[in-house]
């Protein structure tokens, strides 16, 4: 494997040009799954001019000739996978800040912190990844323990989720945040009579609001790092749930004077002036960056109690979570942008909350033949809903969610409801396509742990011994199209990338192992060799 891919290396960077090549690359010997409308397997490839001009088997060496030809000796080739739901832009951010992922206790959370401090003169401490299920006292920390051990500094610490955040006094103080503060789509939790420090959804804003803004250098390089991060998990398209006007043009300056190179699906973030902007100006679309969605926010997380559900929280009996964007406001905008021919991809957890949105998007899609109307995470979905889901509107699912989320769910929704929660196959099975992401940060970027939490149900550990509500799960082949043709399908784009085709952008990935075949306890083990974008390999594994 070291020499193949040396070999590689030395070919692609010293490849020249030659009058009778009639290719630019030619791969070969391969295992390469085309995810064809047959799923059919071929061995060799044919890339020229950032397209694939051939695909099929060995007696394609005897057409065409290549500056760089590869035999691959049997390693497993599959489409340029495509996570449908992450936040590309806030990963890049996120590199600065502290990762609190997997901290069991407030104590560790402030450790974390402090080591991180330590190292930095910054008056502003910000961290994510903290999830209060995973302590032993499963309840909302205070702002008492960081102001003991931040006095001077102010501290935002966003939740696992991103749908709540955990400040000190001196954010509260200065973002005026009180015991009296209303904040619609938002709570700010309150305990003894004064704020605690929790600020559940839209009430999060208000503390982010007086953190200074990252210069454009400080975006540009947290774009960069997020793509290197991306190349390296073999993702070719990222579609980012949620970007203003000054960040999408970014991108596209960016992308356009090759600075950043992966390709983007950029959800507007529902805002008046972005809509005000994009609905007058309508779709855009270049090679790399596509602009024709708009993400909205129907309720909050589960994990902090945010979800819109029918009856209350099991485990708090007078809360049923809350709409971040109130029923009439979604209904208001579905048909907006149906007129406009946009298409609405609205963030619905709790079963109360996908109600509302698939209800309106039957009422408004009455006057689009082909919307592709998306429900990201379509999470808890009562059974007389699921029916609603269609052609006309498809599931955009986070398969390590259920595996995240399954050792508390049931607390939240009880035995009876949570069998109602990360249906994935029920979902397919009424859509005909499900698009599979991993909502990263949130989760790890890494898409094998999307593939293995879909197919296995079981989370890194190997847990729960038979997986988790398997009846849910998706065969190997559905959750690949899921990473590729489906959710390419879900973005328009069906007919640029998703598979392995004459025609097509050649986007691929090589992979350590055949994640088609393997047994269920080696998926994991699994790594990206090498990432290819428009024929140009933009990442190697280091050997």
């Amino acid at each position: 494997m070291k020499s193949i891919f040396k070999a590689m290396l030395l070919l692609l960077i010293g490849a020249t040009s030659c009058t009778n090549h009639n290719a630019d690359l030619i791969i070969h010997n391969a295992r390469i799954y085309t995810v064809n409308d047959s799923f059919e397997l071929a061995s060799t490839l044919v890339v020229k001019d950032g397209k694939f001009i051939a695909v099929g088997n060995e007696d394609l060496l005897e057409k065409y000739s290549a500056a760089a030809k590869l035999d691959l000796k049997g390693i497993p080739v599959y489409p340029g996978l495509i996570d449908a739901h992450c936040h590309f832009y806030q990963l890049g951010l996120a590199q600065e800040h502290v990762d609190l992922r997997g901290a069991k206790s407030v104590e560790e959370v402030i450790a974390r912190l402090k080591a991180f401090a330590s190292t930095s003169e910054a008056k502003v401490l910000m961290g994510r990844g903290w999830d209060q299920n995973l302590w032993e006292l499963k309840e909302f920390p205070s702002k008492e323990i960081l102001d003991k051990a931040f006095p001077d500094k102010l501290v935002v610490l966003e939740r696992i989720d991103g749908h709540a955040a955990y400040v000190n006094s001196n954010v509260l103080t200065a973002a005026k945040i009180t015991k009296d503060t209303k904040v619609e789509g938002g709570e700010v939790i309150i305990a003894n009579n004064e704020p605690t420090g929790i600020l559940i959804d839209k009430a999060s804003d208000l503390a982010y609001a007086i953190l200074p803004e990252p210069s454009r250098e400080e975006q540009i390089i947290a774009l960069q790092k997020a793509e290197k991060i991306a190349f390296a998990n073999g993702l070719t398209t990222v579609d980012d749930a949620g970007l203003n006007r000054a960040q999408l043009e970014l991108i596209d300056s960016l992308q356009r004077v090759n600075k950043l190179k992966i390709r983007v699906y950029g959800m507007i973030s529902n805002t008046p002036e972005n809509l005000a902007y994009y609905l007058d100006k309508g779709i855009t679309q270049t090679d790399r960056l596509t602009i024709r969605s708009v993400k909205v926010y129907a309720d909050g997380a589960l994990g902090s109690r945010g979800a819109a559900l029918k009856k209350p929280y099991t485990d708090e009996k007078k809360n049923k979570g809350l709409f971040i964007t109130s029923p009439e406001k979604i209904e208001e905008l579905a048909y907006i942008l149906a007129k406009k021919g946009f298409q609405m991809n609205t963030h619905a957890i709790g079963d109360a909350a996908n109600e509302v949105v698939l209800n309106a998007y039957k009422k408004a899609l009455s006057i689009s033949p082909d919307p592709r109307w998306r429900i990201e995470h379509a999470q808890v979905v009562d059974k007389v809903d699921l029916q609603k889901f269609g052609s006309k509107i498809l599931p955009s699912v986070q398969p390590t969610h259920a595996t995240s989320d399954m050792e508390w769910a049931d607390e939240r929704l009880g035995e009876k409801r949570v069998a109602n929660a990360y249906t994935y196959k029920e979902l397919l099975d009424w859509s005909g396509r499900i698009a599979l992401g991993t909502d990263f940060p949130v989760e790890r970027v890494n898409p094998i742990h999307t593939y293995y939490a879909a197919v296995v149900r079981k989370d890194l550990n190997g847990n729960p011994a038979g997986g988790y509500q398997m009846d849910n799960a998706l065969s190997r082949s559905e959750a690949l199209k899921g990473m590729t043709k489906w959710a390419a399908y879900a973005n328009f784009e069906e007919d640029e990338k998703g598979s392995i085709e004459v025609g097509k952008v050649a986007d691929f990935v090589l992979l350590t192992n055949d994640i088609m075949v393997l047994n269920d306890s080696e998926i994991l083990a699994t790594e990206v060799l090498a990432t290819f974008l428009g024929g140009e390999m933009v990442y190697q594994r280091k050997q």
